[in-house]
Parts: C-alpha cells; sequence; structure tokens
C-alpha cells in the first residue's frame, strides 16, 4: 500500500517538474523524530524511481540508526535549509514535530521543493490554511499521508458508496486509534512531542480525528455543524493532552460520529457506513458489506432479528483481506501494525 502511495508521489512530482519517462525523483527526508519514519525508509528504497538523497535531524541517536538503514550516497544534515540548498532534492518528506510542518513547508516554497507531510496537516486551522495557501501560491505539490485513504478497501468502499449501492448515506461511526503511545512502545523522541498540545496541537484528538475527517469529507462535504468532546481517562499519568474523544459531524440528511482514541483495548482503525440498503465496514485491507432487511409483502411487518432466517442479514466480503506478502506494504498507520500505529 505504501508503495502505491509513493508512485502517486513520484507521478504527481515527476509530472511536475517534467521528468523524463525512467528517470528518478531526488527525495529528501525532514526529520527523524516521527516513527512512521522507518517504514518509509524500507518503502522508498524498493520503490522505482525513488532516489533518496539527503536526510536532516539535528539528534545524533537518531542520525546513527538512519545510517545504518541507507545506502551510503545519502547525505545527512543537522539543518534542513542546509539540506535544501545543498542536497537540491526535488521532494521533501515530513516526519516529524506537526507544530513544525508550516515553516519547513515556506523554506520548500521558496525553493520550488514539494511538500509531502505525514499525517495531521499541521498542529492548528491556521497553520494548515496557511500551507494550502503558499504552496498554492508557489505551484508545489502538498500532500498528507492519510494513510486510509490509499487502501484497496477505500477505494473500492468509495466507488460502491458513489454509485449508490447503500442508498443516500445516513450514518458514518469511524473508529481510529490504539492502547495510546505510551503502551505500544513509540520512541522517547516520539513520545515527547506526542503528549506536547503545542508540538502537537493536541492528543488522541489530533493523533487520529484526522483519519475520519477525511472520510467524512469525502463522502458527504463539509459538516454544517461540528461537536467535539474530549476527556483524560488515564488520569494516573498526568499528561497534558487528551487521551479520548468524541466528534460529532452534523449535515441535513447524516451524521458522522468519530471515535479516536488512545484508549482502545487494541489497534482500531475502521470505518462504518449506513444506507437503506445496508451497511459497509471498511477496515486497512478489507470491506464487509451487511444488506439490510426488509419484508416486502403488503400488510405484513417487518420480522424482528431473531425471527430472520439464519445467515439471511449476514455480512458479506466484498474485498477479501490481504495475504501476508502484501499486508507489509499497506498504510503506514494502519492501526494493526505496531511500527506505524500513531
Amino acid at each position: 500500500m505504501k508503495k502505491l502511495l509513493y508512485l502517486v508521489l513520484l507521478f504527481s512530482v515527476g509530472a511536475s517538474v517534467g521528468l523524463a519517462q525512467g528517470a528518478t525523483t531526488r527525495l529528501a527526508i525532514v526529520g527523524l523524530d516521527h516513527d512512521h519514519v522507518w517504514g518509509l525508509l524500507g518503502t522508498i528504497a524498493k520503490t522505482p524511481g525513488a532516489e533518496l538523497v539527503a536526510i536532516a535531524d539535528p539528534h545524533p541517536e537518531l542520525v546513527a540508526k538512519a545510517k545504518t538503514k541507507v545506502p551510503a550516497s545519502v547525505k545527512f544534515f543537522s539543518d534542513y535549509t542546509e539540506m535544501l540548498d545543498q542536497a537540491k532534492p526535488e521532494a521533501v518528506i515530513v516526519t516529524t514535530v506537526n507544530s513544525r510542518h508550516l515553516e519547513i513547508l515556506r523554506a520548500c516554497a521558496q525553493r520550488h521543493v514539494h511538500f509531502f507531510t505525514e499525517k495531521p496537516m499541521a498542529a492548528t486551522g491556521a497553520d494548515a490554511r496557511e500551507m494550502a495557501r503558499v504552496a498554492r501560491e508557489a505551484n508545489i505539490k502538498l500532500m498528507v499521508n492519510f494513510w486510509n485513504a490509499w487502501a484497496p478497501a477505500t477505494q473500492a468502499a468509495y466507488a460502491r458508496l458513489k454509485a449508490g449501492e447503500l442508498g443516500p448515506i445516513q450514518k458514518m461511526i469511524i473508529e481510529f486509534g490504539h492502547e495510546g503511545p505510551k503502551e505500544i512502545g513509540v520512541s522517547k523522541e516520539f513520545g515527547e512531542w506526542l503528549y506536547d498540545p503545542d508540538k502537537n496541537g493536541a492528543g488522541a484528538l489530533m493523533d487520529f480525528t484526522c483519519y475520519g475527517a477525511d472520510w467524512a469529507l469525502w463522502v458527504k462535504g463539509r459538516p454544517q455543524r461540528v461537536y467535539a468532546y474530549s476527556l483524560k481517562l488515564k488520569t494516573a499519568q498526568h499528561n497534558k493532552v487528551e487521551d479520548d474523544a468524541v466528534v460529532l459531524l452534523e449535515y441535513p440528511d447524516a451524521t458522522a460520529i468519530l471515535l479516536p482514541s488512545w484508549d482502545w483495548p487494541y489497534g482500531k482503525g475502521q470505518a462504518e457506513f449506513f444506507g437503506p440498503k445496508g451497511s459497509f465496514l471498511v477496515m486497512g485491507d478489507g470491506l464487509l458489506f451487511q444488506p439490510a432487511h426488509k419484508d416486502t409483502t403488503p400488510g405484513r411487518r417487518t420480522r424482528s432479528h431473531s425471527a430472520r432466517a439464519p445467515g439471511e442479514n449476514k455480512r458479506r466480503c466484498l474485498l477479501p483481506r490481504l495475504h501476508p506478502e502484501q499486508q507489509t506494504a499497506r498504510g503506514s498507520g494502519h492501526a494493526g501494525d505496531k511500527r506505524g500505529r500513531e
């Protein structure tokens, strides 16, 4: 799945800079203090047309680790602006503190370097809007890695939703998260800013709401109203940020319920859509359909669930789960993949 993501990135950047067929795209990484970077390094190495030329990060321990995972030709810098000027990449992959995304984008825009960042787009709405403006005026690509958008099940579900297979979508319930950053063992450098409200923007609300918001905007557009409630369930940890939240998006004809959390008992990553004809359950690598039950006989009531024939209303698999060798290439934020569960 990540390979597909990078093929899209490389195609977009290659088309923008006018690369000939078979040419490579020069990539650089800004930041090693986001744990997703280690999976991305492996994906870049396996992706045709991708050439990693430089990495910028000020942490000596992380730099030493990175040097064991990349070709000797990759140059390292402590300052990303020096890297942009000397290595001259065509695109950067940003895997660092959310609050720094805007400043890094501005530096890239000045040099006409395309910009790809791990989710979320920014630590604040104001920063995100400014990033969009800067990228648009500089005519550079601005991409955000919402891994679920690239998943085969997501693409299949979206096509079926738009084809009207469920009828008008009336409700969406989207659940993402895991047991918590400390509980799943994120790195020290990653954890230091995940629990910082200024650097991260929030806690679980910032970390996992974006997946549901992305789904809702894609399927139903902008909502009329948004309600949100957050709380700290792990009071013994004395964290500065929330670990659980509920977000309600209100539409004229539907609602979307987003449940981002660092309190799930296991990794969670799914979206469920309901319409008059049934429901879809979308996971990272699977899509299930459950038809609505209707008794169309005139004058007869709809039977209760207990009165239905065995298997009559059973969920049906529309997209089989991937084989193990395919799962290694899925999106970097998959809730079942410990390396990428942030």
